[in-house]
């Protein structure tokens, strides 16, 4: 396919990370338990979280809406994954590309919104805990995330317009799980730097500027914890924000190690760290919010219609 064909009926061949089909057989069902794990980890969550008025607050809200956005972003990616990874046919067609490309980055900047979001929410209830009802009201959490949702999808279309200016030229082999921004521009046939440098820049203050909001918001909140007399009560309030720091740290660090870099340094050892981000971080999700979390425990134990044992 020539860089001058490029049109509807152009396809991409989706070669995942191993061409060896003993090695394929075991990814297969690795991504598909891990994608069946992520799907009733996360509705069980929502479930929970929908079906107990206990836990209708500002923080439950914005939980489910990160667990439905983890389910989403997963479904976007795996499923046409397993079926590449069981089938001789690994083509992927170019608006199919494109379709799955915009949905990658849309719910990737959601996410990433949303943890930003849960993080004011966080810096409200502890600092500002008299003002929280008012501060964190249920008309204020509907338009935040109406706001998260519509950056998102707006910088999901500004990346998949820019790829449609990309002409494709000689192999259209893509080495990959699925399709990525970094992997598609390396096919180009012609120079991405101006691009690559759009990428970066828009990239930083999507990204960057949340993870400053939120660093910002730890920083308030360390300093009113450390002003907390009692070393029990520090720590049944640090508790409540742990889980939400392990999420970041996940989510910020394996996004840093695919992104971080130049273009042409990009290579299949990043194809682990995008796993990490794409299927890993959204499996862990339900795990890390509800694994010291009393409350979630008591949900998830009325909603299976029997009691939940808290980890030691």
């Amino acid at each position: 396919m020539d860089g001058d064909n490029q049109s509807e009926n152009s396809q991409f061949l989706l070669l995942g990370m191993s061409e060896s089909p003993k090695q394929q057989q075991i990814l297969f069902w690795m991504f598909l338990s891990m994608y069946l794990v992520t799907v009733v980890g996360n509705v069980l969550i929502i479930l929970a979280i929908s079906s107990d008025s206990r836990l209708h607050t500002p923080m439950y809200f914005f939980l489910a809406s990160l667990s439905f956005t983890d389910l989403f972003f997963v479904t976007n990616t795996i499923p046409k994954m397993l079926v590449n990874l069981q089938s001789q046919n690994k083509a992927i067609s170019y608006a199919g590309c494109l379709t799955q490309l915009y949905f990658l980055v849309s719910l990737v900047t959601l996410d990433n919104l949303i943890l930003a979001v849960m993080a004011y929410d966080r810096y409200v209830a502890i600092c500002h805990p008299l003002h929280y009802v008012t501060a964190m009201s249920p008309g204020l959490c509907v338009l935040l995330l109406c706001l998260c949702w519509g950056l998102s999808v707006l910088y999901g279309l500004l990346l998949t317009l820019l790829l449609t200016r990309v002409t494709f030229c000689g192999s259209r082999k893509i080495h990959y799980l699925f399709c990525e921004m970094y992997v598609l521009l390396r096919l180009a046939c012609f120079s991405t730097h101006i691009i690559h440098t759009v990428l970066i820049a828009t990239g930083c203050f999507i990204f960057i500027t949340p993870l400053g909001f939120m660093t910002t918001s730890y920083v308030r909140i360390v300093r009113t914890i450390l002003q907390i007399p009692s070393a029990s009560k520090k720590y049944k309030t640090f508790s409540t924000c742990a889980s939400h720091l392990g999420v970041v740290s996940l989510f910020y660090g394996t996004l840093a190690m695919v992104y971080l870099q130049p273009l042409h340094t990009y290579s299949m050892k990043d194809s682990v760290a995008t796993v990490m981000y794409a299927v890993v971080t959204p499996m862990m999700n339900p795990f890390i919010y509800s694994l010291r979390n009393k409350d979630m425990h008591g949900a998830l134990g009325r909603l299976l219609g029997r009691p939940f044992q808290r980890p030691k």
